[in-house]
């Protein structure tokens, strides 16, 4: 189990990542299991996030 500290890293960098990304377009060179792997975690986060709200 990851600390709340290394949580919070990983969010940052995640944050940081995006950003990058958008700015680059790097999410379009990635290679297709990366893509298919990020989309799924978005995913899996957004369903998280419904289940909570609701």
């Amino acid at each position: 189990m990851a600390s709340a500290k290394q949580k919070n890293a990983a969010r940052r960098n995640i944050k940081k990542a995006a950003a990058a990304a958008r700015k680059k377009r790097t999410i379009a060179h990635l290679p297709k299991s990366v893509r298919t792997a990020l989309g799924k975690q978005g995913a899996k986060m957004a369903r998280r996030k419904r289940k909570a709200s609701s």
